[in-house]
């Protein structure tokens, strides 16, 4: 099945002959402080990211009440329980209207993840113009429903997800004719090297005709390999958390990339896109030189002499390329020479006669 066209992503063509569109995913990786949210957006730009990404929860939603009072105590200056902790990284309206304006002021655009109704909602009244789906939300068809609703094109990761219910999300976009691209994603942090399955790029595309990234959650002995190996798998995007200490407090921190290596990732993707090319086989000009050099040519094995008709056996094949190629043998062999042509002689179509007349 052929590559589907790419899609217009903010303003950005994600997809087919298409550079890497590389994704800064800030996540929570605030912890709720405007200032942090700030650095890391100038830090993405200034690598050259091509969008910035956060997310959305409305935090009521989430889950039952039980579930969000139950004492958690992994972030103690965020809160004691679950609720309090999610509440205290969740920014509110002003805040997002300063950090998407934030965003445009460094020339990176803004997208967001919305967990719930109420948050895709949110997001939509603040005029974000793409959406990206997690994957435990795959299963969420009001919500996927909703979104494709809206027609903005759509990044939906695919992770923890049987392939029925990624069947059944991808459906739900192509039934609204949105835009969405996949992201093969494994939903365990850090992502042990055993579970990433690269392969697992090409088999998605295939099946679903879409274009195709990678999220990672690698172990960081991993480096930069697996999101690397992505692009060369074909990886049309790549998305990766980024954080200003990875020793901060927070959910996301540790599985995440610092700005020194969120550089040198990106210098190593444009590297990836120069050597992949377009995807066309093309004979260089630069070529040309080691082919007049290299390439074999029609060479004449013996004196022909004026009026004879030209044998498979009177024929040889030398260096250089200058002359006729080897596959045009079937243009001499029973040909009437029209001059004397001497051994280990490039022959020339004006050396015989085209017809037999």
């Amino acid at each position: 099945m052929p590559q589907s066209d790419p899609i217009i992503f903010l303003d950005q063509p994600i997809g087919r002959g298409q550079p890497t569109f590389v994704i800064a995913e800030v996540g929570l990786n605030h912890n709720g402080d405007l200032s942090i949210a700030k650095q890391l957006i100038e830090e993405a730009a200034d690598a050259g990211c091509n969008a910035v990404k956060f997310q959305k929860r409305d935090v009521n939603n989430l889950a039952v009440n039980s579930f969000l009072d139950l004492p958690d105590s992994r972030f103690p200056e965020f809160g004691q329980t679950y609720r309090e902790i999610r509440q205290f990284v969740e920014f509110d309206r002003a805040q997002y209207q300063e950090i998407i304006g934030h965003a445009n002021l460094h020339g990176i655009p803004f997208f967001c993840t919305p967990f719930d109704l109420p948050s895709a909602h949110f997001l939509q009244t603040l005029g974000v113009q793409a959406f990206k789906i997690a994957s435990h939300c795959v299963t969420f068809s009001p919500l996927l429903d909703h979104v494709a609703s809206l027609g903005h094109p759509t990044i939906m990761s695919t992770g923890m997800a049987s392939l029925d219910e990624l069947d059944r999300a991808v459906n739900i976009f192509q039934t609204r004719q949105c835009p969405l691209i996949l992201l093969h994603c494994v939903s365990s942090y850090p992502t042990d090297r055993g579970l990433v399955n690269l392969r697992t790029i090409n088999y998605l595309r295939s099946r679903y005709n879409l274009p195709v990234g990678y999220s990672g959650h690698e172990e960081s002995s991993l480096e930069h390999a697996p999101t690397l190996g992505a692009v060369y798998a074909g990886a049309c995007v790549v998305e990766r958390h980024v954080t200003l200490d990875t020793k901060m407090m927070g959910f996301d921190h540790a599985l995440s990339i610092c700005p020194h290596d969120l550089r040198n990732l990106l210098d190593n993707i444009r590297l990836a896109d120069q050597l992949l090319g377009i995807g066309e086989k093309i004979f260089y000009p630069e070529e040309q030189q080691k082919r007049e050099q290299q390439v074999f040519s029609i060479v004449s094995a013996t004196k022909i002499l004026k009026g004879n008709k030209i044998t498979k056996c009177m024929l040889t094949y030398k260096g250089p390329g200058t002359g006729l190629p080897a596959y045009r043998a079937d243009d001499l062999i029973n040909k009437i020479a029209i001059v004397d042509i001497p051994p280990d002689t490039l022959i020339e179509l004006k050396m015989v006669r085209q017809d037999n007349d």
